[in-house]
């Protein structure tokens, strides 16, 4: 049957695959095909892919046979994520979610673990707490466009629905960068800007973050282009003053507060990626006024070449990002 389905190269495919069904896009009734290094996931919507920025071909797909879904043995679709082998949940109902949990592990969703969320992101290291409903791991390896990422969810922050941005990032870097994440907990950002050539100063304050990160940048092959420092940037990164090519800031909820470490490890020229938490109204002038207020009277000229709204976070308030030049004057 002609179907709908978005191309992308198969390394790119599960990122591709979580990101479609984070968008309930994702046909789940077909079939999943893979062609000389390309993947074709086929979905309910192809103007609403194309909507999305992804690459849409309509092709034959066949249905997908002898596979149970959690919403067959419920009698209601349940709404779930995936990480690596581990199921999430956000359900109130301490009932509902032993039921759907049971319909998860039963269906053919391929899994080793099911949790539901039991508070919200607290804390500095911004962890969760985690009701464990089927089995009593919560290490997990992620894939993400062609790179491998373990972690913990119960240690470490980790948000899937972030690939497409994260991804976005990436691909403008180039080779012989000098790239500061400032805040890189198991390194989504980090290793694959050094698979793609950038020499990486990597922080985080969590120490088990930094454990991640550094096995993370071993497994993906980037060890000796990744400097992993445990503790905050501001206190870690003497060595760098006017070292970097590229900063990332993606702490939404207070990156500002650290710009003016940005603006001291900045070289003459330099690309800053700024995350904010903001109000739809004026999703993007606070932080172009901080970033202005931070760097121009240190002498640099500032370009936002980007504005980016990443997601909605609350009723009202987007999670936004600034991509922003900075040149010395």
């Amino acid at each position: 049957m002609s179907t709908p389905c978005v191309r992308a190269p198969v390394t790119e495919g599960e990122a591709t695959r979580q990101a479609l069904a984070e968008r309930d896009l994702l046909d789940g009734d077909r079939e999943i095909d893979v062609v000389d290094g390309e993947i074709f996931v086929p979905v309910v919507d192809g103007d609403a892919a194309r909507a999305a920025g992804y690459e849409v071909v309509v092709r034959d797909a066949a249905e997908r046979e002898g596979t149970v879904s959690p919403d067959e043995l419920l009698g209601f679709e349940p709404s779930y994520g995936r990480l690596g082998d581990v199921v999430i949940l956000d359900e109130d109902d301490p009932e509902r979610a032993r039921a759907v949990a049971d319909a998860v592990v039963e269906s053919d969703v391929p899994c080793e673990t099911v949790v539901n969320r039991a508070s919200k992101v607290a804390g500095e290291y911004r962890v969760r707490e985690w009701d464990v409903l089927h089995g009593d791991d919560t290490e997990t390896v992620h894939r993400e466009y062609g790179h491998e990422f373990a972690l913990d969810i119960a240690e470490v922050y980790f948000s899937p629905r972030l690939a497409t941005e994260r991804h976005r990032v990436v691909e403008q870097v180039q080779e012989g960068e000098h790239v500061v994440d400032m805040f890189a907990g198991v390194g989504p950002f980090a290793v694959p800007m050094a698979a793609r050539g950038a020499d990486v100063v990597a922080c985080d304050v969590n120490p088990r973050a930094i454990a991640y990160l550094r096995e993370n940048a071993a497994r993906n092959g980037v060890a000796d282009r990744v400097t992993a420092l445990e503790g905050d940037v501001r206190e870690t990164t003497a060595d760098y003053d006017g070292w970097a090519d590229r900063v990332v800031m993606n702490l939404p909820h207070s990156a500002d507060e650290f710009l003016d470490t940005a603006v001291r490890l900045a070289g003459d020229d330099c690309v800053l990626h700024l995350y904010d938490m903001a109000h739809e109204d004026d999703p993007f002038g606070p932080s172009e006024r901080a970033v202005r207020a931070a760097a121009e009277p240190a002498g640099y000229e500032v370009e936002v070449f980007a504005r980016r709204e990443v997601r909605s976070y609350a009723p009202h308030e987007l999670n936004v990002c600034l991509d922003v030049r900075i040149r010395r004057a």
